[in-house]
């Protein structure tokens, strides 16, 4: 799991701008500027995509899921590649994405009250390996139809993604480091999920295409 560590402190400032990056919470802008409204205020008070959506219409919840998804994968694949004297930059991948969600999911700009990360995780995860992501969208579909949980749908998804690694990365030299880091970035999808899980025990997730109560 070292090889997960930057070694130079070019690596260092590096995971540090991958948070950063992260951390830009573009559902709030965007609430902000196409409508003028704070998108914590309404809906679920979640700055993602699906509550973008809530606050400004589908189109936006698209834009949002696209921003989020590029400064996942942007810190992920350009970071480690741009860094010199990084022995193994590919490894590093992993550790660039976890960085990249955390910042998304605890940003320094919000008072470290961000969303839960699912789209910064899906493009962390393109940038690891594309076919770990359509792998994961599987699982997430087919969880999707078996139960209508979206948050658990994202949960799964998150899990199968250590697995998947191990599978398509078997025998190649940076696959330990892989299965380490997409086992971090599952575990912080399951963190941000705390609530669905609460409320799925419970009997009062909603499910998708059911209309919450109002509130």
């Amino acid at each position: 799991m070292s090889a997960l560590l930057p070694v130079t402190a070019f690596g260092w400032l590096g995971l540090a701008a991958a948070y950063l990056l992260g951390a830009i919470p573009f559902g709030l802008v965007l609430g902000f500027t196409v409508r003028g409204v704070d998108v914590r205020k309404t809906g679920s008070g979640n700055i993602g995509a699906t509550n973008v959506g809530r606050a400004l219409g589908r189109p936006w919840a698209f834009v949002a899921f696209a921003c989020d998804f590029a400064k996942g994968w942007g810190p992920a694949f350009l970071v480690p590649r741009w860094l010199p004297g990084e022995p193994n930059p590919g490894a590093l991948t992993a550790l660039y994405g976890f960085a990249a969600v955390c910042g998304h999911v605890w940003p320094v700009y919000l008072g470290f009250r961000g969303g839960k990360g699912v789209a910064t995780l899906c493009g962390a995860v393109v940038a690891i390996d594309p076919l770990l992501f359509v792998g994961g969208g599987v699982v997430w579909l087919l969880t999707l139809v078996l139960t209508r949980y979206v948050g658990l749908s994202s949960m799964m998804m998150g899990l199968s993604y250590p697995f998947l690694a191990a599978w398509q990365l078997r025998g190649t030299r940076e696959v330990r480091e892989v299965v380490w880091g997409t086992a971090l970035l599952s575990a912080l999808v399951f963190v941000r999920h705390r609530a669905n899980i609460g409320r799925m025990l419970a009997g009062t997730e909603p499910k998708a295409g059911r209309k919450r109560s109002a509130q």
